[in-house]
């Protein structure tokens, strides 16, 4: 069984601990690193090369957006979920455009926090509800400057429905590095940084509805 290796990032000790115990009871996630603000996520995330950086967004030095913004430009393979007590749009928009896949509050409960963890692994869509309605409201989508062919459409499709790689793949009849690529093509030519972005892009232009966005269960 492959391990979903994460890095965890908050300025409060007590806190990463606090995350370290709950999330390594699943056998299915590995705690590779731990870093106390944005800086030193994006310096761990080069060496530690994980699989999700579980990101607080108000920190020292170098704040939570900015390291998110840093690490997906630089790592685009690492997933980031942004786990914070904010809720304000301007935290919440933030987080989205630098890159995370996800946006998720401190009360989540820790299986909850664990199915998220796994599924933004998986290239899975994760968003608070509370989230998603403000995103609803304040993100502007870019306008696509290029058209999506009849697969990458229906690829968009499944990933604003919150289906991982795997399971587009198997939807699709084709290898899970195939939907990669074609999510990657998405990204350029929609002129986003994430997979949530592109997701609300679904929303806006009418492929799915707002109640079908991320409606897959954790």
């Amino acid at each position: 069984m492959m391990k979903v290796r994460l890095l965890i990032t908050d300025d409060h000790d007590v806190v990463r601990q606090g995350l370290r115990l709950y999330l390594k009871r699943d056998p299915e996630i590995e705690v590779v690193g731990e870093a106390a603000d944005g800086y030193e996520a994006v310096e761990l995330a080069r060496s530690l090369k994980p699989d999700v950086v579980l990101m607080d967004l108000l920190m020292p030095r170098m704040d939570g957006i900015a390291a998110t913004e840093a690490i997906r430009a630089e790592l685009p393979e690492v997933e980031v979920v942004a786990l914070t007590s904010v809720l304000e749009d301007s935290s919440v928009t933030g987080a989205i455009r630098a890159g995370a896949i996800g946006y998720l509050l401190k009360d989540t409960k820790a299986e909850e926090l664990c199915r998220a963890i796994k599924g933004a692994a998986a290239g899975q869509v994760q968003l608070a509800p509370e989230a998603a309605a403000r995103l609803m409201r304040e993100v502007r989508v870019p306008e696509s400057s290029e058209d999506l062919t009849e697969r990458e459409t229906g690829v968009l499709k499944r990933v604003a429905r919150g289906r991982a790689n795997k399971e587009i793949a198997r939807d699709l009849f084709v290898e899970e590095r195939t939907v990669k690529s074609h999510v990657t093509s998405i990204l350029r030519k929609l002129g986003v940084k994430s997979r949530t972005q592109a997701a609300l892009y679904a929303v806006r232009t009418g492929l799915i509805t707002v109640d079908e966005l991320s409606e897959e269960p954790w």
